[in-house]
């Protein structure tokens, strides 16, 4: 019998069902109480892990606790196990190296090597954690109707499209990690922490004596040096103001990000921040804090969910990165793409990341950033 109270009355969606659901265990928090939740819902619940750590390339050894990514994984994997154990369900780990180095990390490395900046959470979540992990379940043979994860996300079901929807928990949303998902996979989904505070899941986690019930959150998908992932040799170039002057060199246009103020190794009279990396001609260029300030971006690659195809101009509202508010602005279809103009300038655009469009509490979609004027 499970211990303490767990059932959130706002959480109504799929309850009463007898379905089957796998459920992606990382170790964390999170997708425990995830797991516990759906159990106590009356589903038949299983749990299962993505191994993805390739643990004989011995050069990147530098991630530890609090990353995806890492060679920690064995500990978690350990945890999720525990966690399995004391809910009472099967539990699975499923060997995704390959697909995982295949699909993010060479991605990670091409685009940092491009000079963009990528967001490798949102590859995994589109094209592993809903995609590659449930197809080996079902391989296996296991048999589930539904998958689950412990994201801080909604879906619901609107005028025969599956919406994606803000988490109660504003402070906690994931939609911007999860605008990359398909109808075919929302369709599938079910995000039991949706309704609920951070809080109240640590809560349900102590009360129910949970392993996991005070580990700590994730805080990026590797903890050590980038380039130990990247594995490239230095490349020196310079770093220049927007006029051109030379201010410095670099040792790869890699190991900087749009925004970027410490660690530049300048001097200047006053403080300067990363513009743009040109990979053309290998410069960093630097400028004063108003030079970071963007209003206009494109962006290209985009996936639609609450709309098949943007065909005039809307009124959104837009993230270019996850820890941001939503800000207003306005969408414009383009030949690949849309154009985004937003109300008030923003900050350090960097191209590689998403910017992803809201309209309310709901996910209409988003897209990769190429360009920033």
């Amino acid at each position: 019998m499970l211990e303490g109270s767990l059932i959130n009355t706002n959480f109504h969606i799929y309850k009463g069902t007898n379905m089957k659901v796998l459920v992606g265990l990382s170790g964390g928090v999170d997708s425990a109480a995830a797991a516990l939740l759906l159990k106590q819902q009356g589903y038949e619940v299983i749990g299962a892990t993505m191994s993805i750590w390739n643990a004989s390339k011995e050069v990147m050894q530098q991630g530890h606790k609090n990353s995806c990514y890492g060679p920690n994984e064995k500990e978690d994997i350990e945890e999720a196990r525990k966690i399995a154990e004391k809910i009472a369900i099967p539990y699975y780990v499923f060997d995704c190296v390959e697909e995982y180095e295949r699909i993010v990390l060479e991605n990670f490395k091409s685009e940092y090597l491009k000079g963009r900046t990528p967001n490798p959470c949102i590859l995994c979540n589109s094209l592993l954690k809903f995609s590659i992990l449930p197809k080996l379940a079902q391989r296996s043979g296991i048999e589930f109707d539904k998958i689950a994860t412990g994201h801080y996300a909604r879906v619901e079901e609107r005028s025969g499209r599956n919406i994606l929807r803000k988490a109660v928990d504003e402070r906690k949303d994931q939609t911007y990690f999860l605008y990359r998902l398909t109808q075919e996979q929302l369709k599938k989904i079910i995000f039991p922490l949706g309704e609920y505070t951070k809080e109240e899941i640590r809560k349900i986690a102590e009360e129910n004596n949970l392993p996991s019930a005070r580990k700590a959150d994730s805080q990026d998908f590797y903890s050590g040096n980038y380039n130990e992932l990247l594995n490239v040799e230095a490349k020196e170039g310079n770093i220049v103001d927007t006029n051109g002057k030379i201010l410095g060199i670099h040792q790869g246009i890699w190991n900087y990000t749009t925004g970027q103020r410490k660690g530049l190794k300048i001097s200047c009279g006053e403080p300067m921040y990363v513009v743009e990396l040109r990979k053309e001609t290998n410069e960093v260029v630097v400028g004063q804090i108003d030079k970071t300030f963007k209003k206009t971006l494109t962006a290209t690659n985009i996936n639609w969910i609450s709309i098949d195809k943007l065909t005039k101009r809307m009124d959104v509202y837009a993230k270019i990165r996850s820890s941001q508010k939503a800000v207003r602005g306005e969408i414009l279809p383009t030949e690949d793409g849309v154009e985004v103009i937003f109300e008030d300038y923003q900050k350090s655009i960097a191209k590689g990341q998403s910017v992803v469009f809201y309209d309310g509490d709901y996910v209409l979609g988003g897209g990769i950033i190429s360009e920033a004027r």
